[in-house]
């Protein structure tokens, strides 16, 4: 397919994560230039070509990085997609379980980390942001209930943001994946199953039924033709 995006600048974050690694090797195979970043650079994110930043997207010095690779290596950036999120590590306990410092962390993981990023990186967009939100912030559940609260706040910030940006010519919108497998659910998959004391691989055969997907099945990454 041609998304007419070839010679483009792009920055995606997460870039070494199921969603955001496939992102990024769809944006090469269109002719972008691709600058992934993420807390760890695995070796998958090396092999695609892509300008790489290791760094902890959730402090400043991170952030910072960021924004002077992106500056040193085009100058501006064209298309910025916000994938840093996630539910790893985090207490998925009933709500009088669920301590401040558990909302705190899942806020800055879903929420603040994308703001300061896109902050950063406003004075050299040129033409897109996408938003990677959740369909949990559409249909919130209690599984966990900061994980659809702070996606919810990052699909607001979008709209707004795009509010904000569209007199500039910058479109900005915001994408709600259902269910996805991706290497998270190794680790979260089985959390989950242990707090609901179910078994995991049953779990994962009924979670497209219990929460309604159309389809009726996992969305997989889909790897192009070599």
């Amino acid at each position: 397919m041609d998304l007419q995006l070839k010679g483009k600048t792009a920055v995606v974050t997460a870039a070494s994560g199921g969603i955001g690694g496939a992102v990024v090797r769809t944006l090469i195979a269109e002719g972008v230039e691709v600058l992934g970043a993420d807390r760890t650079v695995s070796d998958e994110l090396k092999a695609t070509g892509a300008v790489t930043v290791e760094a902890d997207l959730l402090t400043p010095e991170g952030v910072e990085e960021l924004r002077r690779v992106a500056e040193r290596e085009w100058g501006h950036v064209d298309l910025l997609v916000n994938g840093v999120g996630g539910l790893a590590g985090l207490d998925l306990g009933p709500l009088p379980e669920l301590d401040d410092e558990t909302w705190q962390r899942a806020f800055e993981l879903n929420f603040f980390g994308s703001v300061r990023i896109t902050r950063a990186l406003v004075p050299l967009l040129r033409e897109s942001v996408v938003n990677v939100s959740t369909s949990v912030a559409h249909w919130p559940a209690s599984g966990p209930h900061w994980y659809g609260t702070s996606k919810s706040a990052l699909t607001a910030f979008g709209k707004g943001l795009a509010d904000e940006l569209g007199p500039r010519g910058i479109r900005v919108n915001t994408v709600s994946p259902a269910l996805i497998r991706t290497p998270l659910w190794d680790e979260y998959g089985p959390r989950v199953s242990q707090t609901r004391g179910a078994d995991f691989q049953q779990l994962m055969t009924d979670l497209p039924d219990q929460i309604q997907v159309t389809l009726g099945r996992w969305g997989t990454r889909r790897r192009s033709p070599t």
